[in-house]
């Protein structure tokens, strides 16, 4: 009866733990697909509240508020071929000047993004990709590209207050 006790109270163990694994296997591409949401509207934000000022860089050789935005959006596009294993064979857009147009592309690109996020599964997580020439796994691309971003969004940040522009949400 007492090895009886022992294994149903392990058996029971065990079944406790599986939902909590696969949550936590799930948990890694919610994290990443949540931080890619805040990055969407921190960007799209400041490329609401800085439209009269697309043009402005900090000085010579400097990429302009507009190019920032145009690299974000090309890095997500970028990200979520090589991560769905579709790479884009097509010609290059056009820079996004309108602030409009920017706007939106932002917010597609990132939803693309967490959309090519949202599907990998912990196996694929680990496969090995191709990015900037380098080989990465699609976990270590995410975070790549993501940290990269926060970097971005501390320059757009300095961008507008350097112009006198508050970020949407320091008001």
């Amino acid at each position: 009866m007492k090895i009886l006790t022992q294994y149903g109270v392990c058996a029971l163990a065990v079944a406790l733990m599986v939902p909590l694994a696969q949550a936590q296997s799930v948990g890694i591409q919610a994290a990443f697909a949540k931080d890619a949401g805040t990055l969407s509207d921190k960007f799209t934000g400041l490329a609401r509240v800085m439209s009269g000022k697309y043009d402005w860089k900090p000085a010579q050789g400097v990429r302009s508020v507009a190019d920032v935005f145009n690299l974000i959006v090309k890095e997500n596009g970028l990200l979520a071929d090589v991560l769905s294993g579709t790479p884009n064979t097509g010609a290059k857009p056009a820079p996004i000047t309108d602030p409009e147009k920017m706007q939106e592309a932002l917010k597609a690109s990132y939803l693309n993004l967490q959309k090519a996020i949202t599907a990998l599964s912990d196996s694929d997580l680990q496969t090995t990709v191709k990015l900037f020439g380098r080989d990465w796994t699609k976990a270590d691309a995410i975070m790549h590209v993501l940290e990269d971003q926060h970097e971005h969004l501390g320059q757009s940040i300095a961008y507008a207050r350097s112009n006198g522009v508050v970020p949407p949400w320091s008001k």
